[in-house]
């Protein structure tokens, strides 16, 4: 089996992106105006689309895009 030696960037990496990331001052209400401005996308998506395969699809790309946007936030904006 062939195995490969991680780079100190992906070591930090790995352990950055796999703890726990404590709420910074502010961070809160930026997570909740991206939930909110998503909240009002999605319920146009709902009023503007049919019901169908593709609307399911639109609107988990939503909530992907919420949870890496906060991720975002939470990973790179944490001082330790």
């Amino acid at each position: 089996m062939i195995t490969y030696e991680p780079s100190e960037k992906d070591k930090k990496n790995i352990q950055n992106n796999f703890k726990y990331h404590t709420p910074k001052e502010g961070q809160p209400q930026k997570y909740e105006q991206i939930r909110a401005q998503a909240k009002s996308f999605a319920a146009d998506l709902v009023t503007f689309c049919p019901p169908s395969r593709e609307l399911s699809l639109a609107l988990t790309a939503l909530e992907e895009a919420v949870m890496w946007a906060n991720a975002a936030i939470a990973r790179n904006e944490d001082a330790d």
